[in-house]
């Protein structure tokens, strides 16, 4: 009597277990996968970040809610992406500020040269009014919602020609800028022929000698193997590269108020971990740049931002005289 009670304990138990586990299975299914693009890889600053973003978003959300990144711009140029999310097109994505200037004025702000001094005066005004001031901005003429403020960080020369130490050095030399004309006049007033080209022809462009030189953060400079087309590494720190995790404003609307609090808690979240594998990465990249055969430069910047200062002096009525003047001073 007692083998088939046993048995049938057994049977149910295992009816249990496969219950349970279907519900497991079920229940790490997401209910929405959000595509993100990343103009870089993983192991970039910016893949650290949207990655920590991913991770906080499905544990807050019970699994409900995942990301799906797509790196090295699989899914367009920064434009492209931004225009993109703006359409309903593509749901989310990391870019820099600079294509943004040429639908707000406003944003040309990350264009000018020498406004930010360290990394803790760009936090600080960022996280500021005047940082929810430029988000609301870009709901309103790009139809985006901006998530964090994260980073591409500070930006420094490389070229083929020769290591700067005056802007007199960079006479004669090709350069490339993003899309924006602040950065062509910046790049003018320091001496160089500046040219606007897409990032994803850069490093071709830098290859085959069709230009001499651009300018990125540090990770960055690593990330997409400068090293192998550029001999110089130039310190030159002259412009703060923010890269705002942003959604299509369309999208992010659809969520209920509970998963648009998700979303938004996740990304503020990844922020200081992104911020600070940013500025660790940094750190790492200049000893591994040198060692990996770039001569690494540290000139004085004084001579360069006084041949840049009459950039700012021309470009601050279009961006806004008095964002400018809170940018360069605000107290941090």
């Amino acid at each position: 009597m007692k083998r088939p009670s046993t048995q049938t304990v057994t049977l149910s138990t295992l009816a249990g277990a496969i219950a349970l586990a279907a519900s497991a299975t079920a229940h790490a299914e997401p209910d929405r996968v959000i595509d993100v693009s990343l103009p870089l890889g993983p192991e970039s600053q910016q893949g650290v970040g949207v990655l920590k973003f991913g991770e906080e978003l499905e544990r807050l959300s019970d699994g409900r809610l995942a990301i799906e990144p797509h790196y090295n711009n699989a899914l367009g140029a920064e434009r492209e992406v931004i225009e993109g999310m703006g359409f309903g097109l593509i749901d989310a994505g990391i870019s820099s500020t600079g294509p943004m200037g040429g639908f707000i004025d406003q944003f040309l702000l990350f264009d000018l040269p020498y406004v930010f001094d360290n990394h803790a005066h760009a936090y600080a005004f960022l996280d500021s009014e005047h940082g929810e001031h430029l988000a609301q901005l870009a709901e309103e003429q790009m139809n985006v919602k901006f998530l964090a403020w994260m980073e591409n960080g500070f930006r420094h020369n490389t070229n083929s020609v020769r290591a700067l130490e005056h802007p007199n050095d960079l006479e004669g030399i090709n350069h490339r800028t993003q899309e924006s004309r602040v950065q062509v006049d910046t790049w003018e007033a320091l001496g160089a022929n500046a040219t606007p080209m897409a990032w994803t022809e850069v490093y071709t462009a830098l290859q085959q000698g069709v230009m001499d030189s651009q300018e990125n953060p540090l990770p960055t400079i690593y990330d997409v193997n400068f090293y192998e087309v550029q001999d110089y590494l130039n310190m030159t720190q002259h412009v703060y590269s923010p890269a705002p995790l942003m959604m299509g404003l369309d999208l992010f609307n659809s969520f209920s108020e509970e998963d648009q609090a998700i979303i938004l808690e996740a990304a503020q979240i990844a922020l200081p971990v992104q911020r600070e594998a940013s500025q660790e990465l940094e750190q790492r990249y200049l000893v591994q740049l040198e060692e990996l055969g770039m001569t690494v430069t540290h000139p004085d910047l004084a001579p360069f931002r006084e041949a840049v200062r009459p950039v700012i002096e021309q470009w601050a009525p279009t961006v806004g005289e008095d964002l400018v003047d809170a940018a360069i001073n605000f107290e941090y």
